[in-house]
């Protein structure tokens, strides 16, 4: 665990030598889906027990029932096919599942792919989450104004190797190795690369774009 600064997030460290090239997988957060690969299982409105272990709660800017519960089937570091999940607004459920399709036949590597819960959100800091997902209601960072990702409208990919970089802050606050943007490492994502055309094909823009902070795990459909 990290200390906590003034500003409520952990203490930023160097990147330990083992996570300078990371590239590993956590454990499915979803039975392996059927088939071979590329596979997608959508059921829109969301399970209630679906939602029940998420972060929605009454006051979010979504309704509970225009979330949709998405499983897919991803690359991992491995280089084998994994099963995750995650909630997303059901006006892009299948939009989000083009944009992972095509991950996947580009061998774009993930780490985990899961669903924010409340005790997530409540956790003491770490430093070296690297959970894709993409409902959680939140503000902004530094903010109280609703996150897109608290919409449903948001996607974090592979945030370890994809920091949030504002000033002196780093999220998560053990990946500033990974700031170095010349050095590029396996779930990178680069402006040229398999990420950044797959949510262009979308019409989302990315927040590795932004003058004012780099979000480089972000993507959302208003670019915000």
């Amino acid at each position: 665990m990290l200390p906590r600064t003034a500003d409520g997030f952990g203490e930023v460290r160097p990147t330990p030598a083992v996570m300078r090239v990371r590239r590993w997988n956590t454990p499915d957060t979803v039975a392996p889906l059927p088939g071979t690969g590329f596979t997608a299982r959508v059921v829109s409105p969301a399970p209630a027990d679906v939602i029940a272990r998420s972060t929605w709660r009454p006051g979010c800017p979504v309704g509970k029932q225009d979330l949709a519960w998405v499983r897919m089937a991803y690359r991992g570091f491995d280089g084998a096919r994994h099963s995750g999940e995650m909630l997303v607004n059901a006006s892009v459920a299948d939009d989000v599942v083009g944009v992972f399709r095509r991950l996947y036949r580009a061998r774009f590597p993930i780490e985990s792919m899961g669903i924010t819960t409340k005790a997530d959100q409540d956790a003491p800091p770490t430093g070296d989450g690297n959970v894709t997902g993409a409902f959680a209601c939140r503000p902004v960072r530094g903010s109280t104004t609703f996150s897109q990702h608290a919409y449903g409208l948001a996607i974090d990919l592979d945030p370890f190797q994809n920091p949030y970089h504002r000033g002196d802050l780093v999220l998560p606050e053990l990946a500033s190795s990974y700031l170095d943007r010349g050095w590029v490492r396996p779930g990178m994502i680069t402006p040229d690369g398999p990420a950044v055309r797959a949510f262009a094909a979308i019409g989302w823009g990315w927040g590795g774009t932004w003058s004012s902070l780099k979000d480089f795990q972000h993507f959302s459909q208003n670019g915000r």
